[in-house]
């Protein structure tokens, strides 16, 4: 039985999962949008699309029928703080300017948070935590994301996921990592001419941001760099020098227990920022 349910901030009413094309604020794709059923048509659909029908296109993808489901049933089964919500329910696409100086690279959408609200490290407390630090360094213009249509905007910054749907445990399989990985390589080779720093969210990010990187022509390293928090990487890419740093995830496992703080990650996307401006890419160069 459809239980239609109001979106908290429009009020306008909405299926679970949301269907394409049906008014949800900042639904990338509309009704129609082509769908990828396999890791060969996630390829192929990757390839031949603009940086605004990837977003479309990954927000209906159906590849990984693990995924699927278990996104479908959070959405449908809720949460009970959140079950007079409805729940996107779909794959999350990347969000932010088309044209960053900064990426943020992290794991998967929370099966609570992004598969819920339809943005990307939001709606949970991991995205609280990044979204609060992003504010402090002037990377975002508020200092919470609670849920797409509510304001919130990034400034030269851009946030992707390695794999777009929420995974049980948090821990998608490797061939479902390596079945979403054209989204996000096509995604990083269409904002590379202008990114200057990638901000890698644990090692699970760090090793995504490598492939992407490498597939869109970023001298990579070899053996390849390993992470750590506040490691850097500086790589030349065809459109000019890139870094890439390390932040600990902000998980609560890391937060909670002061692996990770306000302070730390801070200084990281603060450095990322600096060096996304142009002196910072006079530093690099020189």
């Amino acid at each position: 039985m459809t239980v239609w349910l109001p979106h908290p901030l429009t009020g306008e009413l909405f299926d679970s999962p949301v269907p394409p094309g049906t008014g949800w604020p900042e639904d990338p794709a509309p009704t129609g949008t082509l769908v990828a059923r396999s890791a060969a048509g996630v390829r192929r659909l990757a390839a031949a699309a603009d940086l605004a029908e990837v977003e479309a296109r990954v927000s209906v993808c159906a590849a990984c029928p693990r995924l699927v489901e278990w996104r479908e049933t959070n959405a449908r089964g809720k949460r009970a703080a959140f079950a007079d919500q409805p729940y996107w329910g779909r794959p999350i696409p990347g969000w932010g300017d088309p044209e960053p100086r900064v990426l943020v690279v992290g794991l998967a959408p929370a099966a609570h948070g992004g598969n819920r609200t339809g943005r990307v490290f939001t709606g949970d407390p991991s995205g609280d935590w990044l979204f609060a630090s992003l504010h402090r360094v002037g990377l975002a213009v508020q200092a919470t994301s609670e849920h797409a249509g509510d304001g919130q905007r990034l400034v030269g910054a851009r946030m992707v996921a390695r794999v777009r749907c929420a995974p049980p445990d948090n821990k998608p399989t490797p061939t479902e990592r390596d079945t979403c990985a054209p989204w996000v390589q096509r995604e990083v080779g269409l904002v590379l001419p202008t990114v200057r720093a990638v901000v890698a969210l644990g090692a699970y990010g760090w090793g995504g941001a490598l492939e992407a990187l490498a597939g869109a022509g970023v001298e990579v390293p070899r053996p390849r760099p390993r992470f750590g928090h506040g490691a850097e990487v500086v790589m030349q890419g065809p459109h000019g020098p890139v870094t890439l740093l390390g932040c600990f995830h902000p998980s609560p496992h890391n937060t909670f227990t002061g692996r990770l703080t306000a302070e730390m990650t801070d200084a990281v996307l603060a450095r990322a920022r600096d060096l996304g401006t142009d002196s910072g890419i006079k530093q690099l160069d020189g």
